[in-house]
């Protein structure tokens, strides 16, 4: 009998707080739809991790065991850049690689989170952990806060995933605050050239080298990214596209979700710390998006064919939700203007920046600590 009432017994304040946090992802999922593949299976996680005694957890559990096998050894992070390398069609941005400026620029918050971390009082290592949840980008903030802070793992990945589902509500009114009507309504020309098959194959190649060379701790994060890319570049990979695309992005998020979740148990995720990095986190994709728009501004002032400012804002890695974004904007501004297409090869220049920003963090963190 006191085996069946060991939960009940042992249930406390902090379990009651994690499964509503619990809650709250479960219902952003399905009822508003912020990235239900995500937000879900972290909600479920988190309420397996914190039932009392829970047998998903601990030496035995399915989701330490989960844990242990795909985040510790970085395996998840880096089968779903394999998937995502497959997704990405890096046409627009080889048409328009003005639009690489904008991903460095929108990295921005990275490393101004990371000063005020640093500012906070935490070390560099963990600092850096937290700055790159600017990078909008899960998958990376998993393997460097992995690499640097694994016990701020948890709020990391977190606020990592639930910023990105909430790009839809963070950027707009950054761009609104930065930007006038009339520059929200500039039209960009769009010239559509056609992209040898030599180019495309060569470019995720040329890139692996360049990155791996520059910072070969990043190897594994450009690499698998750009591995996935040339699978679905080369032509003669169809299959192997398609389930890179679907059946391991599909299994590999959802084993990653749930996974991340069971980290969230109410003895670590309830602490000051988690509250600090969640607000850093917002201010670090609000100074992405505030980077990418005033870089665009200040091009403006020497470029003829001026750029709409919102296309920086762009440049962020969350693909392709901010390119979406943007183009809702844009028509609501003038339902003619389009700019899907800018947005979408200042997305993708975004990802890449993103992955080449935690290579350096993880290449150059090191060296300042010695």
């Amino acid at each position: 009998m006191n085996e069946l009432l060991a939960g009940i017994v042992n249930l406390h304040l902090g379990n009651f707080v994690m499964f509503g946090i619990a809650l709250i992802l479960i219902y952003l999922a399905i009822a508003k739809d912020y990235e239900p593949m995500l937000l879900l299976p972290i909600g479920f996680g988190a309420l397996l991790a914190n039932i009392p005694f829970s047998s998903a957890i601990g030496h035995e559990g399915f989701l330490t065991v989960l844990y242990n096998f795909g985040i510790r050894t970085e395996l998840f992070p880096v089968l779903i850049f394999i998937a995502v390398g497959a997704m990405i069609d890096f046409k627009p941005l080889l048409q328009n690689p003005f639009m690489l400026f904008f991903g460095a620029a929108a990295q921005f918050g990275i490393f101004a989170c990371l000063f005020v971390a640093v500012l906070m009082g935490y070390d560099l290592k963990e600092a850096a952990s937290i700055g790159i949840i600017g990078a909008a980008d899960g998958p990376t903030s998993i393997y460097v806060a992995n690499k640097f802070a694994e016990r701020l793992l948890a709020p990391i990945s977190v606020a990592a995933y639930s910023y990105m589902s909430l790009v839809p509500i963070i950027q707009p009114p950054v761009i609104r605050a930065l930007t006038t009507r009339q520059e929200r309504m500039i039209r960009m020309s769009y010239h559509q050239t056609e992209i040898p098959k030599l180019v495309e194959i060569a470019f995720p190649i040329v890139i692996t080298l360049i990155a791996g060379i520059v910072a070969p701790i990043s190897v594994a994060l450009i690499g698998s990214l750009m591995f996935g890319n040339l699978i679905r570049a080369c032509g003669v990979l169809e299959r192997l596209s398609n389930a890179a695309q679907n059946e391991l992005a599909n299994l590999v998020t959802l084993m990653l979700g749930i996974t991340i979740g069971s980290t969230m148990v109410a003895q670590d995720f309830l602490r000051a710390d988690t509250l600090i990095i969640m607000g850093m986190g917002l201010i670090a994709f609000i100074f992405d998006t505030a980077g990418g728009v005033l870089f665009a501004k200040f091009l403006n002032l020497f470029l003829k064919h001026k750029v709409n400012p919102m296309v920086g804002a762009a440049g962020i890695s969350a693909f392709p939700m901010s390119a979406r974004v943007i183009q809702r904007m844009a028509k609501e501004e003038d339902p003619t203007n389009f700019l899907l297409m800018q947005s979408t090869s200042a997305n993708v220049a975004g990802q890449l920046g993103s992955i080449v920003a935690g290579g350096l963090l993880l290449a150059l963190v090191p060296l300042f600590m010695k």
